[in-house]
């Protein structure tokens, strides 16, 4: 059996019961039924207060540090913001100012955001695209993005959002891999 796609998931909230966390899990999910898949969650409410007080990868705490190979060693990476004043938080883009300069050379990078109204939606095209495509990322074709009112709590509730996590997740497992009859699953090519 081959073995499974690392998959990251990189949430750029600092709030521990974000949506935006919910729209990963969701996705993850939804990935995890096209494609075998080993999932990782960095949240910034975790590493974030550390993560701000370093200026350079040098000065950052061991965990962190673990964190960021991970990162870098994902096969893939799902990097999910929250929209704050029209793009992702500072402190998300300092986490992969830390990265590598080549580590995401043509790492497939699946787009998710959550905001507080539609007219937020662009921020998947016109902020995290263009920050992955500077990193030489293959940004996968479908993001994500999610308003409150696709939300009930702490999950997903709204069946079109639905549907397009599933079409994400169907085209990233086309770009990522081949289907395996046997097992019905996806596998890396």
């Amino acid at each position: 059996m081959p073995a499974p796609l690392k998959v990251v998931a990189v949430i750029g909230s600092t709030s521990p019961f974000s949506r935006t966390l919910v729209l990963a899990h969701a996705m993850l999910d939804a990935l995890s039924r096209n494609l075998l898949i080993d999932r990782h969650v960095v949240e910034l409410t975790h590493i974030g207060r550390e993560l701000g007080q370093s200026l350079v990868r040098g000065e950052l705490p061991v965990e962190i540090e673990r964190e960021l190979q991970r990162i870098e060693s994902a096969d893939m990476v799902l990097a999910a913001a929250p929209v704050y004043r029209g793009s992702y938080p500072g402190l998300f883009k300092h986490l992969f100012d830390m990265i590598e300069t080549d580590a995401f050379v043509n790492k497939p990078v699946l787009l998710a955001a959550t905001g507080g109204s539609e007219r937020h939606a662009l921020v998947i095209e016109h902020q995290l695209r263009p920050l992955f495509g500077f990193l030489q990322a293959l940004t996968l074709p479908v993001g994500v993005y999610g308003t409150p009112a696709d939300f009930d709590g702490q999950r997903v509730s709204n069946a079109l959002l639905l549907e397009r996590i599933a079409l994400a997740a169907e085209r990233a497992a086309a770009v990522l891999g081949k289907s395996d009859p046997e097992t019905n699953m996806w596998q890396i090519a």
